[in-house]
């Protein structure tokens, strides 16, 4: 398969391609779900377009927990369904579609009460244990199971010795879920759709009633495209009720947003050798494990401020602190605190006011003829949602389409990637890089690390760490942009790697060194690498900010102080 690479000059002939014809299909928005609908219309053969208002997964997909999980908690709310399909799209990620960016992760579950409890959350892990394996796809990961006090103390020794009696140990999965979405954007291209992102649909093109297509503003150079389609899919996630507002009628449902906020804190500050998941009063607290680093949250708090920047406030991230400290002997401090990342679930708008109470489903509608919307649902299910979503579209074309093959069609990087990280070794001795450097980037990349190699083998600097970052390497920074889309330092500071997270200075001290990779790939002069990092500086300050505010109006206006980068 050729493997699509999404440089400058490939946006650029992406947009000039999709004005110039009419496509089957335009996808709006390029979170998880829209790229899965980019790639499941591809691989019927339908002429598909992408176009994204910012980066890939800028939004909600960026922001999430980084869990690929059947969702145990809906067990309790008697959601089988959801559980069922949820699994079954875990146990397809870990062995057939992503097994290079998608991993096992183990979760221990403290008990607190003795007796009744350990056979209701048992009975509970049990009965999620089993409908992963009556998926056919659960056999990739270890079954529950049960732990005394003195076992959990010894797998997790961070516990205070009171606040268990015992408990249960299971696993799911994670992801980097801003890489995975590159990745699948990739894929798509792959696959002949046409990707651009920094692309805003500004309105439609109608005929009568039925939309025919989109007005398209190239947000970096300028311009307009009138892009046609014969159907146009609208996949922006918190944003659906805006988009549905460019027709000027009313959605069939509304998509309210919950904010989650995380924390991340260095390993060496939780000291365990695997994930917790705790209650709290409105939800689960999660504990994750993240390279070097733990990644805990979250929370579900009604948000309908700013949806492009939602702020954490202090209040947010005490409450984290507060819940997760209930359970640890040593206590975490603000001072431990790493990075800060807040998110948006988009949430189907339903009967009950609490936000955690609200739908998890999916939801798709053909509102007017020539648009379908799709919304709800959860990271984990996003394929199903872009089936559902093509499958909808397909009944406005007038042709017999193929039934959705995605099922069977394994990310970009997937392939090869056991047999390579077999030869690790000997990948590390032939580059002269260290073996840990070989699986971080195979564990990034899969087999396009090859890719990534050959700039190294061209320029052998590009094979030196970040200064100030070095869990990433120089290349990392340049293939961001000649291969992934990436446009601004932003782009790769915050999504393309996660150093704005996983270092106390939240990435500034890397951003000139970043942006000075990037000039010669994006033709930046030094005016505008100065620009860039300005930018940076202002945004981590402004986040900065907002997390010393004592709720979310307060938060939100210190957020809002730093301005989103102007164009080139």
């Amino acid at each position: 398969m050729n493997t699509a690479t999404l440089g400058p000059a490939q946006r650029a002939e992406a947009l000039a391609r999709m004005a110039e014809q009419e496509l089957d299909i335009l996808v709006v928005g390029a979170g998880v779900v829209g790229a899965g609908t980019a790639l499941d219309a591809a691989t019927r053969g339908l002429a598909t377009g992408l176009v994204e208002a910012r980066d890939w997964a800028s939004g909600t997909s960026s922001r999430s927990s980084k869990l690929i999980h059947g969702g145990l908690r809906y067990l309790e709310m008697l959601d089988f369904a959801l559980v069922r399909e949820a699994l079954k799209e875990r146990g397809l990620l870990l062995q057939r579609l992503a097994p290079h960016l998608v991993k096992p992760v183990p979760f221990l579950y403290p008990l607190q009460h003795r007796g009744w409890e350990r056979w209701y959350a048992g009975s509970g892990v049990a009965l999620y244990d089993g409908m992963s394996v009556s998926s056919g796809h659960g056999r990739g990961l270890p079954v529950h199971r049960h732990l005394s006090h003195k076992r959990a103390l010894r797998v997790a020794p961070c516990l205070k010795s009171d606040a268990l009696v015992g408990a249960l140990q299971y696993y799911d999965a994670q992801m980097d879920d801003a890489r995975y979405v590159a990745t699948m954007v990739r894929t798509a291209a792959a696959y002949g759709a046409q990707v651009a992102n920094r692309a805003r649909v500004v309105g439609f093109l109608r005929e009568g009633e039925r939309v025919v297509g989109a007005r398209v503003q190239d947000v970096e150079a300028g311009g307009e495209y009138a892009i046609r389609a014969r159907q146009i899919v609208n996949a922006t996630g918190v944003w659906t009720d805006d988009t549905q507002a460019l027709i000027g009628e009313r959605g069939q449902f509304h998509v309210r947003a919950s904010k989650g906020i995380h924390l991340v804190v260095p390993k060496d500050r939780i000291h365990s050798t695997t994930g917790l998941i705790l209650r709290t009063e409105k939800s689960v607290l999660f504990v994750i494990p993240w390279g070097r680093h733990w990644i805990i949250g979250t929370t579900d708090t009604d948000w309908d401020l700013d949806k492009a920047h939602p702020a954490a406030s202090s209040a947010d991230i005490d409450y984290l602190l507060e819940h997760v400290n209930s359970v640890l002997a040593i206590p975490l401090t603000r001072d431990d605190v790493e990075g800060v990342y807040a998110g948006l679930r988009p949430l189907l708008a339903g009967e009950s006011d609490a936000t955690s109470k609200l739908s998890r489903e999916h939801t798709v509608a053909h509102p007017v003829p020539g648009l379908v919307v799709v919304a709800g649902g959860k990271y984990t299910t996003y394929r199903v949602m872009a089936k559902d979503a093509v499958d909808e579209a397909v009944h406005g074309l007038d042709r017999r389409v193929a039934e959705c093959v995605t099922e069977d069609v394994p990310l970009v990087g997937a392939e090869g990637y056991k047999a390579l990280w077999n030869a690790r070794a000997r990948i590390a001795a032939r580059t002269g890089l260290h073996v840990a450097r070989i699986e971080h980037l195979l564990n990034r990349y899969g087999s396009l690390t090859e890719e990534l190699l050959e700039l190294v083998v061209a320029d052998p600097s590009l094979g030196e760490p970040l200064a100030a970052a070095d869990d990433y390497l120089r290349a990392e920074a340049v293939y961001a942009c000649t291969h992934e889309g990436a446009r601004h330092l932003d782009d790769v500071l915050t999504r393309r790697t996660r150093i704005s997270i996983e270092t106390f200075d939240r990435g500034t001290r890397s951003a000139r060194e970043v942006a000075e990779l990037m000039a010669p790939a994006l033709g930046w002069d030094d005016a505008q690498i100065e620009k860039e990092v300005a930018h940076y500086e202002k945004r981590v300050e402004a986040e900065r900010e907002s997390q010393r505010q004592p709720d979310d109006l307060t938060a939100d206006a210190a957020r809002l102080g730093a301005p989103d980068i102007v164009p080139l």
